[in-house]
């Protein structure tokens, strides 16, 4: 039975202190040239400060043509890594692991935000994007890699590639949106081809000690369960990765599609070989109940995302109180800030129905 506050040793050889891990979140909280404001620095290290094992940054653009939100913390640039070494060092001094996510929006990018024609796998008319050649694909490819040597330089533990939530490694994902007829479309093997050559060349680049994570979320955005199991599992088989991330929405549902109802979503990925692979999921995990629920599956370690926005403090909480309820919502902005959330942040999670009081 494991226990919230047992450590976890990755292949790679880098130690997890307890088994809860910070979900990359947006905050909106960065200047928008990508680098790292105080604000943000703040935001992230009072998790680091609260328990997190795993503290890992928002979403960070690869690319400058990736950025999909304002105040996005960037890693595309030499000129992030003085940034980005502040962040490291101080987040690895509280204890924790410290990783970047490496993101690009693709069609998701605004035209507005980018100041260009966002770019996908192949055109696409509803968010006016154009396709990216062969050319670019390499590039985004190399981006990727070039970002987690950035990351390194940064004194960071390692690097997750976000393949999930609809972005550009997922467009390539789906059928529905990537019409592609090279390499890099048609096929399962082709439509999942990059996300292996972006891992390839972040580990052969990085070393061996680089811990290398893969986000991937199942549903919406033209994902179909099987698919993304075998995307999960090729990548387990590879040897190269060191976690799986999978963004469920909800650990504890069945899947949308009828077809896959004979099992909850979470069953049919504890239900994959992880060989020495360590397995995080993310979705409505809120309490400490939801913490120990989930760490019966086969489940190594859990992401929390609205609880850690919470309570920067959430691990100690749950290690000292099994039955530690998050504060109930609305909540008020004063109690937000005393979380470490700037006025940016706050104004973002508007967004969030019933989360800040009015």
């Amino acid at each position: 039975m494991k226990t919230v506050s047992e450590s976890i040793k990755f292949r790679c050889g880098a130690t997890m202190k307890n088994r809860f891990m910070l979900a990359p979140l947006t905050n909106t909280q960065s200047f928008e040239n990508g680098i790292l404001s105080d604000a943000e620095f703040n935001w992230l290290t009072m998790r680091a400060q609260g328990g997190f094992g795993l503290v890992m940054t928002c979403a960070s653009h690869v690319q400058e043509n990736g950025k999909g939100f304002h105040g996005q913390l960037g890693i595309f640039n030499d000129v992030h890594i003085e940034g980005h070494k502040r962040l490291a060092k101080e987040l690895k001094s509280h204890g924790a692991l410290a990783v970047v996510q490496l993101h690009h929006a693709g069609m998701r990018s605004p035209k507005d935000l980018i100041n260009q024609q966002p770019v996908c796998p192949s055109i696409d008319e509803e968010t006016g994007s154009r396709a990216l050649t062969l050319e670019e694909t390499k590039g985004v490819i190399d981006a990727f890699i070039k970002a987690a040597i950035r990351t390194k330089i940064s004194g960071y533990d390692g690097v997750e590639i976000h393949g999930a939530h609809g972005y550009l490694l997922c467009q390539f994902l789906s059928k529905e949106i990537n019409k592609r007829q090279d390499l890099y479309g048609g096929s399962f093997e082709n439509r999942s081809r990059i996300i292996f050559e972006i891992v390839e060349g972040i580990r052969k680049a990085c070393g061996s000690s680089f811990l290398i994570g893969v986000r991937l979320s199942p549903e919406r955005f033209g994902m179909d369960l099987k698919e993304i199991k075998r995307v999960a599992q090729n990548l387990i088989n590879t040897n190269l990765i060191d976690f799986l991330d999978i963004s469920l929405w909800d650990c504890f549902k069945m899947p949308e599609d009828l077809n896959y109802q004979d099992k909850t979503l979470l069953d049919h990925f504890t239900g994959l070989n992880f060989k020495d692979v360590k397995l995080t999921v993310a979705g409505k995990i809120s309490s400490g109940h939801d913490v120990h629920e989930i760490l019966k599956n086969k489940v190594d370690f859990v992401t929390i995302g609205r609880s850690a926005i919470l309570h920067h403090d959430f691990p100690h909480r749950v290690i000292e109180n099994a039955n530690f309820k998050p504060e109930p919502l609305p909540v008020s902005k004063s109690y937000l800030k005393k979380e470490g959330l700037s006025n940016s942040f706050i104004e973002y999670m508007n967004r969030w129905p019933n989360f800040v009081q009015n």
